[in-house]
């Protein structure tokens, strides 16, 4: 299936020649029926002689309704543009024409209707004109009549002849189905209808609705009025949502691959139409189905920054449109550059944000975008829709080659830096360098560790580097030295400050394992406890604090504390007359 969009000027025909091709009543309303006029979008379909299916969204022509027209032409890849040929080229002719340059349709035909009531020569020579000066270029057009029926076989060789050239879908893409219809089918619950213009839906899938980002499960699909377990792109199709009220969906919504589009409400474009500096300071964009009021602030010559009035699930690359309604006016096309822009804080940062914009093209671009974010997780470029085609540098976070370099050169600096200014730390945290980076996450400092530094406990140094300052290993050594015979006497502070071990230099060595700290100024060497261990082994079991205190040749300064140290680890069990027992190995 493909599906075509009419386009032209109130009462020229558009749903008279969709009736004739397809048999079928695209006007839904009685109001529409009785009046002769389309007021909202109508849906048809056949089968062309060559065997495939064309769906038809006919749209409404007359100026008050552009907005319904928009809706239906905003997700369609291509368009019947009908011209009466008794009337020739009109206003709505020029401004439905010009909505499509803006959302670059790039395929389509011109059909000359009436052609039983005057020479469709004139009108087939000025509309071909007009259409070739725009996206559509170069278009077949075909003269004919839905009353006489002159000229449906030759449009629908011609719309077989389009059906050829239209580029296959992508079956793999997210699906973004924009919501041009929803309604309520008694015993079946909310119904929504859209264009799905890529990827596939199957029932039972779980998607999420664009406004709200909640999950909604899909319980049944139509197509072409009957019921599908699956359909694929390019398709006119009916998606039955399962435990979804009818208020909460609405056209201008979208059922969405789920983590796959960045919904924002910020976002620069590429004008092609108005100058940027001659826009009103609010338009209405038009994109998909979905029409949203947008505040416009000029960046450059032609690119422009959008906020939207709500969030939409925009792509890099995604054509649009901005329309002034108050004046019926086509402001021009827009190609989205940019969904999750810098903000614009300081002063000049506008035109420095504008000459970036100048490099852009609107196509997706994975270098680039890295060169201009620096860091960014891979999650975010995907729903940005930018293919990630580069390894990580750790977890899911994608860095800019050259940034990366230049932040492992900073990295070395500061542990240097914070190694001069404090000397009695063995290493700087790694918390302290991801701040000082300016790191979203640690793991990016962990990734950034590469010899000659080293990533120990938490901190990261210099490899080889002595975890303790030189002051800080002689006054340790001199307590190895004097305690040798005696290892379960521990210092008492005042010899310890002589020794130069003052509080900040028993924190640095009991940091980096070179003194075991049982108490406050109660310190030992790091093998006492598997010294105590063996010598209380070897005491009758179970042994009292006292026994335990003369075995170790200690005081109950030290005693205590070590004794609860070993019932914390496991190497003894304290019993309930507070008598303990060696049960194992410290842990």
């Amino acid at each position: 299936m493909y599906v075509v969009a009419t386009a032209g000027h109130v009462d020229h025909g558009k749903s008279t020649l969709v009736r004739a091709l397809t048999g079928m009543e695209p006007d839904r309303w009685a109001e529409e029926r009785r009046r002769g006029m389309t007021i909202d979008l109508g849906f048809a379909w056949t089968t062309l002689p060559a065997g495939g299916t064309v769906a038809f969204v006919d749209v409404p022509g007359h100026e008050r309704f552009v907005p319904n027209m928009l809706a239906g032409v905003g997700p369609v890849p291509a368009a019947l543009v009908v011209v009466a040929a008794d009337e020739g080229w009109m206003p709505q002719s020029a401004e439905h024409l010009a909505a499509l340059h803006a959302l670059g349709v790039s395929y389509g035909l011109l059909a000359v209707t009436r052609a039983d009531l005057a020479d469709p020569g004139p009108a087939l020579w000025q509309a071909r004109a007009e259409i070739a000066a725009t996206s559509l270029g170069a278009v077949e057009a075909v003269p004919v009549s839905a009353v006489t029926g002159a000229g449906l076989p030759e449009l629908r060789a011609a719309l077989d002849r389009l059906a050829a050239r239209l580029p296959a879908p992508a079956p793999d893409a997210p699906v973004r189905l924009w919501v041009d219809r929803s309604f309520t089918v008694r015993g079946s619950g909310t119904v929504v209808t859209g264009t799905l213009g890529g990827g596939g839906l199957r029932v039972g899938d779980q998607l999420e609705l664009a406004a709200t980002g909640e999950p909604v499960r899909v319980r049944g699909l139509h197509c072409l009025g009957a019921a599908r377990e699956r359909v694929d792109a390019v398709a006119r199709v009916a998606v039955n949502l399962r435990g979804v009220p009818k208020d909460r969906v609405a056209r201008g919504d979208a059922l969405l691959t789920p983590g796959r589009f960045h919904r924002t409400d910020l976002l620069d474009v590429r004008l092609a139409g108005d100058p940027a500096a001659d826009l009103p300071a609010t338009l209405t964009l038009h994109v998909g189905s979905a029409a949203v009021p947008a505040r416009v602030r000029p960046l450059g010559a032609d690119t422009v920054r959008l906020r939207l009035a709500r969030p939409l699930p925009l792509l890099v690359g995604d054509r649009a449109l901005l329309r002034d309604p108050g004046r019926h006016h086509v402001s021009g096309g827009v190609t989205v550059l940019d969904v999750a822009p810098p903000l614009l804080r300081r002063r000049g940062a506008a035109a420095a944000r504008a000459a970036v914009l100048a490099g852009l093209d609107g196509r997706p671009d994975l270098a680039g975008e890295l060169r201009r974010r620096a860091l960014v997780r891979a999650g975010e470029l995907t729903r940005m829709g930018v293919p990630v085609t580069a390894a990580p540098v750790a977890g899911d976070w994608l860095a800019d080659p050259e940034h990366w370099r230049g932040l492992a050169t900073r990295l070395a600096e500061e542990t240097t830096r914070y190694a001069r200014e404090h000397p009695l730390e063995p290493g700087v945290p790694v918390e302290v360098l991801r701040r000082r980076l300016d790191l979203p996450d640690r793991a990016l400092v962990e990734a950034l560790v590469r010899p000659p530094l080293s990533l120990r406990a938490g901190r990261v140094t210099a490899a080889g580097a002595d975890p303790l300052p030189a002051p800080v290993a002689r006054a340790v050594q001199r307590v190895r030295a004097e305690y040798a015979e005696h290892p379960f006497r521990a210092p008492e502070a005042g010899r310890l400050a002589t020794l130069g071990l003052g509080p900040r230099e028993i924190g640095a060595a009991v940091r980096a394992g070179a003194l075991l700290r049982l108490a406050e100024n109660v310190v030992l060497l790091p093998g006492a406890v598997d010294d105590a261990v063996r010598v209380l082994a070897r005491l009758p079991q179970p042994f009292t604090l006292s026994a335990a205190r003369q075995a170790l040749d200690t005081t109950r300064r030290v005693a205590v504390p070590l004794l609860e140290l070993l019932d914390r680890r496991g190497a003894t069990r304290r019993l309930p007359d507070d008598a303990r027992e060696v049960v194992g190995p410290p842990s």
